[in-house]
């Protein structure tokens, strides 16, 4: 079995780390200018190119019009207008009319992508619960083994790079029996189970003409979870505790009640008081009204749920972001959690959130999950405000909190922590510098 670094030796490797400086001062202002020219990374000729693929007589002027609508994401940088990187197939996903073009042409049938295992697995679960009584069921066990490759020379030789990798959590019911089965360096620090953010660190030193790899293999059993959820069986929050005061609250950056978002919730509640009829009104009006889209980096956003409003569409974390404000500002405690949807028909980074309901505790809420295409009944209709299915990896129970050891600069994913974190003395490594894959054996299905 790999040794785990004692605390210790975890304040030297601090220490020196602190100590060191970067050849030159920090800047936040220079490195967001950075990630937002690595984001904003298009032409105008290169989006249109895309976008005839689809509407080959596209003119200047539909141009104009989806940005104003803001079908199609650009800044002024640098003098320059740039376009999002993912501003064509955007388009497609935002404007109705592009939706509804492009579908005639690809003709797609069936389902897609997760759906194609939640048909499937949405019934077992349901189905398991209602025979069991028990909120958690379908069991899925996988072997994952997780890669991170800084480019070659992209810290000097000899200079240690230290690494954080995404760790599965154990401190949650719905994810057990977690085992560590190798790493890639023969010292590392897990973080404590209760740490916000879930991580394996390890550090390596840089060798010319090489690139810097770092690994985990571990194994995890995944459930899925389900609540029947009776509005009328909900019991009134006792508004005194310590959870309710916590989750009910605003917190920096992205949880913050502006005058807007405080019109936005009453409005949606109105003449309602149960919170699971609040939650609903609030899960259907996101669903209906701002699709999903391919999003910028969080870091670069300084209110995400301010922003899903003035762009109208948002992914994963941005959407459950805005739930859990429209929520908390209801008076119904809520939080972030993220880390990957592993569905055998295709992985990735995914966010969802949680909200608590008293006389039942906490209850999943995949918002960009959404209501199922192929839902066939109310409890499908309803599964994911409540319930989730059973493919997933819970890395994080909240956002932007401190990484263990501590981060020295900015952390490449301010808000989240899916792919992982690079920095060595001479400043942080942003995702253009590595890259990172991820192999999943599904031992069971």
């Amino acid at each position: 079995m790999k040794k785990i670094l004692y605390p210790i030796v975890l304040m030297m490797l601090a220490s020196a780390c602190s100590n060191r400086q970067p050849a030159e001062a920090y800047s936040w202002e220079a490195d967001l200018h950075q990630r937002l020219l690595t984001d904003f990374c298009l032409t105008e000729a290169q989006v249109k190119a895309y976008i005839r693929k689809y509407i080959p007589d596209v003119t200047d002027e539909q141009m104009r019009r989806w940005e104003e609508t803001k079908a199609l994401e650009y800044m002024e940088l640098d003098g320059e207008k740039r376009y999002f990187q993912n501003a064509g197939p955007n388009l497609f996903r935002i404007d109705s009319l592009c939706r509804d073009i492009k579908q005639r042409q690809m003709k797609s049938s069936g389902l897609e992508g997760c759906e194609k295992d939640n048909v499937e697995n949405l019934p077992e679960i349901i189905g398991s619960v209602k025979n069991t009584g028990q909120p958690l069921a379908a069991p899925k066990r996988m072997r994952i083994t997780y890669t991170l490759t800084v480019d070659t020379n992209a810290v000097p030789a000899g200079k240690v790079i230290r690494c954080w990798l995404p760790y599965p959590r154990t401190d949650l019911s719905r994810q057990q029996d977690v085992k560590l089965l190798a790493t890639s360096e023969a010292e590392y620090v897990l973080s404590p189970a209760e740490a916000t953010h879930r991580s394996l660190y390890m550090e390596k030193r840089a060798v010319q003409g090489e690139p810097t790899v770092f690994s985990e293999s571990f194994e995890y059993t995944s459930y899925g979870e389900w609540h029947a959820l009776d509005p009328d069986l909900i019991l009134p929050y006792d508004t005194t505790t310590t959870l309710y005061r916590e989750y009910t609250s605003e917190r920096e950056s992205h949880i913050i009640f502006t005058p807007r978002l405080r019109e936005l919730a009453a409005r949606l509640t109105a003449g309602e008081s149960n919170p699971y009829r609040k939650a609903q009104r609030i899960f259907r009006w996101i669903t209906y009204h701002l699709p999903w889209a391919s999003a910028r980096e969080y870091s670069t956003i300084d209110n995400i749920p301010e922003y899903v409003l003035d762009n109208g569409h948002g992914d994963c974390g941005q959407v459950s972001l805005l739930f859990i404000t429209l929520c908390r500002i209801c008076g119904i405690p809520a939080h972030f959690q993220s880390g990957f949807m592993m569905h055998p028909s295709g992985w990735n980074l995914h966010d969802w959130a949680e909200i608590y309901l008293q006389g039942i505790g906490w209850v999943p809420v995949d918002q960009s999950f959404g209501i199922p295409s192929f839902a066939r009944d109310a409890d499908e209709e309803n599964f994911f405000l409540g319930g989730i299915d059973s493919w997933r990896l819970i890395v994080n129970s909240d956002y932007g909190m401190p990484l263990v050891p501590e981060k020295k600069y900015p952390r490449s994913e301010t808000v989240d922590f899916q792919r992982g974190e690079v920095e060595w003395e001479g400043g942080n490594l942003y995702f253009t510098q590595w890259d990172y894959e991820m192999e999943i054996e599904y031992l069971t299905r």
